[in-house]
């Protein structure tokens, strides 16, 4: 994506925005603890995007790089998938059981809809690792839910401490 003039490198940014912005929300959001923490990465990556305009690649391979610099800005700010049901408590728990490169492929993939070449182009890595990546990942999850669930049926024993200095 090259732009020299001031002028058109507004309208390549706002060519931008309009073919990425929905793509690049409903990844933060999925992502994000809060409201004020996705608008703050959309933010970000958008006055990354501004800086950097001439280093955007193009086509689809420019939402993936806005991908790219939003998952570099969610680290920073370990942002969390919103929950809300007794389902997608077993597999958020279980998903943060698993290592931050399963969850990350796990998400780019279910969430995202990316392909393995897309994830690869995200990440920095081959599409054949991310393949490799993905299906061991996959398994992963698979036994977490099912530890996740087993747990869930049988209660675990509560520790209680008795502070006998504050009476």
């Amino acid at each position: 994506m090259r732009a020299h003039s001031h002028e058109e490198s507004r309208a390549a940014f706002e060519r931008l925005f309009r073919h990425t912005r929905n793509d690049l929300l409903a990844y933060i959001v999925r992502r994000a603890g809060n409201s004020e923490d996705a608008a703050d990465v959309l933010a970000e990556t958008y006055l990354i995007a501004w800086q950097k305009l001439d280093a955007i690649p193009a086509g689809d391979r420019a939402r993936l790089w806005l991908f790219g610099v939003a998952r570099k800005l969610r680290r920073a700010t370990a942002m969390q998938a919103p929950v809300d049901t007794e389902a997608a408590d077993a597999v958020r728990a279980a998903l943060a059981a698993l290592p931050e490169r399963d969850r990350e492929i796990l998400t780019l993939t279910a969430w995202d809809g990316l392909t393995p070449r897309q994830i690869a182009a995200v990440t920095g890595s081959s599409a054949n690792i991310v393949r490799v990546r993905l299906h061991r990942a996959r398994a992963r999850l698979k036994r977490q839910l099912g530890s996740v669930g087993a747990a869930k049926r049988r209660p675990e024993p509560v520790a209680v401490e008795y502070d006998c200095a504050s009476e």
